[in-house]
């Protein structure tokens, strides 16, 4: 284990530019802070190039367990202390390990679906803590897929992938243009649910026991045009309040657990 004491440290610096997106792109690399992110990007097979340890702040029994089996990785890993931890991590959440690893493939061409999918489609997301919220939900609910459409945020900012817990490394997920998102899921065989505030339909009342794409947009913008060319079905969500809309991620939720209901009484009565 190599140590590091310097701020100025190249490797240290290389690592911080890992927080913009320009340089994740341009090198192919990702940036992963925390114990459990970490681990389950170790599991999904992700590549390791290089691991910060702070020895010190590995104050949980995951942190201590994950510093202990990082020479099995490959990776190169170096000791640091905690002001150049202090400067490679971000947030409050300082658990001593951080990882650098090459950036996975995002082409739709990935992703394989099981017989009955239900694929989640995020158009023109650009908060990276909805997105990670959104993915860690659809983890939960068993959604097959996540595609990132038109994205303004990268699906690996190092904000996406700590709020999604890691789990963007337990489950497909890719980005490409709406117009090629749009092609691929009718090359799937998908319906299409699109969810709007305006929607015709309440989202109790379709059907999401087929293979099914969920379709959301920016809290912003709302969904473009290109889903009401696509043969979508228009589902809302009723607002009792005087708010229009709910959070991306909060209406993710609703729409992947009432899919997952509809599902499981199916399985339920055989």
């Amino acid at each position: 284990m190599l140590s590091i004491t310097s701020l100025q440290n190249p490797h240290v610096k290389a690592a911080v530019r890992l927080r913009e997106r320009r340089h994740r792109e341009k090198q192919g690399q990702i940036l992963i802070d925390g114990a459990r992110e970490l681990r389950r990007g170790i599991e999904a097979g992700l590549k390791l190039i290089e691991v910060f340890v702070c020895h010190s702040l590995c104050r949980t029994r995951e942190a201590r367990q994950l510093a202990a089996a990082l020479p099995s990785t490959g990776a190169t890993i170096f000791a640091v202390t905690e002001p150049v931890f202090a400067k490679l991590a971000f947030g409050d959440r300082a658990e001593g390990v951080l990882g650098v690893a090459a950036m996975p493939e995002l082409g739709l061409h990935r992703i394989r679906l099981p017989p009955l999918p239900l694929v989640a489609v995020l158009e023109g997301l650009e908060k990276p803590g909805n997105l990670g919220a959104v993915l860690r939900s659809a983890d939960a609910a068993g959604v097959s897929a996540v595609i990132a459409a038109d994205p303004r945020t990268d699906l690996y900012n190092p904000n996406a992938i700590r709020s999604s817990l890691g789990t963007i490394f337990t489950m497909p997920v890719a980005a490409a243009t709406t117009a090629d998102t749009v092609g691929w899921l009718k090359r799937q065989g998908l319906k299409i649910f699109a969810a709007r505030v305006d929607g015709s339909a309440l989202y109790t009342q379709v059907d999401f026991r087929v293979p099914a794409a969920v379709v959301l947009g920016s809290e912003a913008l709302g969904l473009t045009a290109a889903w009401s060319s696509a043969e979508a079905t228009a589902v809302r969500l009723p607002m009792q309040g005087v708010g229009d809309s709910l959070n991306v991620s909060a209406a993710a939720a609703v729409l992947f657990y009432e899919a997952l209901r509809q599902r499981s009484s199916q399985d339920q009565r055989g």
